[in-house]
């Protein structure tokens, strides 16, 4: 690792791995030297994470460095031994990893069969030891970014609506890449859109892929059909049919982002249950208590939710959205996934509604 990338400091740490900042050591197909990065660990101890990591593998090696709203992978590596790291080939999976997946424990291959079968394994499966030494952890390279994520970028300033309409732009943008490659995030909020700043302004990135799905046969401007079934994602940005556990489609993430929307748009935030940190979300009220839009719209389909919401919003007050914004976001969070606009008709509307000069 030392001779490529250099350790920095940790940047962030969840569930699942922590995440460093980096330094390219020297150039080479991996980067530039004195690059930045962001390096993310994820390590490989239970099958349930492993099929994350694959999975959010999977879906950035899909998106390639093809969209500049959505973060780029810049290179892979196993972690192998102690000390031991190895790029993986791009058209590669770790063999053991996958066997881990689909068995449901984690493999560990016996090391009389390592050395048996290691010319065998050469040959098949590319860099050298990849399918016979069992993966530690995974190390994701990827490009850095300096602004920190949504909630931090846009509370840490004061309000402005032509940046808004940037963000909203943006991530419209990204909505349409993904959703237009078979990518569903189903776990769109704040904390998962890291924001680049350069002299022109700020450029938001779609990041953590882990509980992506790729979907087949969808195609650009046409609604998804393949029915998702598991629940995940994030409370208060989950849609209705996600809470109700029922299958859903690509347009869960219409919600979510919509979700999104109305709290960039309005600055409205919430506290979290054992956080004093505010975050960006909208959410339906009921006397002193709030309630997830999408659990509230589950308990009544037939809720009418108020757009703009006027109250609740993070000081100091933003201007009031557009009639023609508040009206797509009222869209975006229709209880029928249907009613939706799918992303290329979110992008459309977007763009017509919104102002950047």
């Amino acid at each position: 690792m030392e001779q490529v990338y250099r350790l920095q400091r940790e940047v962030g740490r969840g569930s699942y791995g922590v995440v460093f900042e980096g330094h390219v050591m020297e150039t080479g197909w991996w980067g530039c030297r004195g690059d930045t990065v962001a390096i993310k660990r994820l390590p490989c101890c239970s099958p349930e994470s492993i099929e994350l990591y694959l999975q959010e593998l999977w879906a950035m090696r899909a998106t390639g460095r093809r969209h500049p709203n959505v973060i780029a992978l810049h290179n892979c590596l196993l972690e192998t031994g102690p000390k031991t790291l190895q790029p993986l080939k791009s058209d590669k999976l770790p063999l053991d990893l996958v066997e881990s997946a689909l068995k449901g424990r984690v493999v560990d291959k016996d090391s009389k069969s390592q050395v048996r079968n290691t010319d065998r394994s050469r040959r098949s499966s590319g860099p050298e030891g990849e399918s016979t030494k069992r993966c530690l952890a995974l190390w994701l390279v990827m490009e850095y970014c300096d602004g920190g994520d949504l909630n931090q970028y846009i509370l840490s300033r004061q309000p402005d609506m032509q940046r808004n309409h940037v963000v909203v732009r943006q991530l419209s943008s990204a909505m349409t890449f993904l959703h237009g490659l078979g990518i569903v995030h189903r776990d769109l909020k704040p904390a998962n859109v890291l924001v680049c700043i350069n002299k022109t302004g700020p450029v938001v990135k779609i990041a953590d892929f882990g509980l992506s799905k790729m979907v087949e046969g969808q195609t650009e401007g046409e609604r998804s059909r393949l029915a998702l079934s598991s629940t995940c994602g994030s409370d208060f940005y989950m849609a209705p049919e996600v809470w109700a556990g029922h299958s859903y489609t690509a347009q869960a993430d219409i919600f979510s982002l919509g979700v999104l929307f109305w709290a960039v748009l309005e600055r409205i935030t919430f506290l979290e249950d054992g956080s004093n940190e505010e975050q960006l979300g909208a959410f339906f009220e009921k006397g002193r208590w709030i309630t997830p839009l999408g659990e509230a719209l589950c308990e009544n389909p037939a809720l009418q939710l108020v757009i703009p919401m006027r109250a609740r919003r993070a000081p100091p007050s933003p201007p009031t959205p557009s009639p023609d914004l508040c009206a797509l976001i009222s869209d975006m969070l229709a209880f029928d996934p249907d009613a939706r606009p799918t992303a290329l008709q979110l992008q459309e509307r977007v763009y017509s509604v919104t102002d950047t000069h």
